[in-house]
């Protein structure tokens, strides 16, 4: 099974979300800003060094779930491999970020 690339997405969809075979780019972001926002309001009484870990391992166990009940990965570690090596190209890329 070919895995997607994180950004292999289209830049934007006039679809509505629930509709889009592939989430567009700027649905991707704001989506992901949610969950940002969410980090940050928690990290009013949780250290960030912990929140990091916690955003991590949540999003591990749901990336689990969908490989194992949703496409029905067979083989974990190819699974694994990708998913490891698409985090690492969105590190090094906010790592990169002068904005940041």
């Amino acid at each position: 099974m070919e895995l997607p690339k994180w950004h292999e997405r289209p830049e934007s969809s006039k679809k509505k979300i629930s509709e889009q075979e592939t989430l567009d780019g700027k649905s991707f972001l704001k989506m992901a800003d949610h969950f940002i926002t969410f980090a940050n309001t928690k990290n009013k009484t949780v250290k960030s060094t912990d929140i990091k870990y916690i955003m991590l391992y949540a999003a591990a166990r749901y990336s689990a779930h969908v490989a194992k009940n949703v496409i029905e990965i067979d083989n974990h570690e190819e699974f694994v491999k990708h998913m490891s090596a698409q985090y690492i190209d969105m590190l090094r890329e906010h790592l990169a970020d002068p904005n940041l």
